[in-house]
């Protein structure tokens, strides 16, 4: 999912966290989160839950079925 990793990064970096601070914070280790941005890896179900209440957006921006972040 390209429309995924793509939103993965935008949402880190206007927060200015690192791969790695976003890994910890969700439970999950720094290589599947580089995976998951660059598109190479897809995330579980209870993953992107978390992704999408991290970043506080929905689970349909995420993945790319709206462009509106709620």
């Amino acid at each position: 999912m390209l429309i995924l990793a793509e939103r993965l990064s935008l949402l880190r970096k206007e927060r200015d966290l690192t791969q790695k601070e976003v890994g910890q914070e969700l439970g999950i280790s720094l290589n599947s989160y580089q995976r998951y941005e660059t598109g190479e890896r897809e995330p579980t179900a209870p993953v992107l839950v978390k992704m999408a209440r991290f970043y506080h957006v929905s689970l349909d921006y995420l993945v790319g079925l709206k462009d509106e972040r709620q």
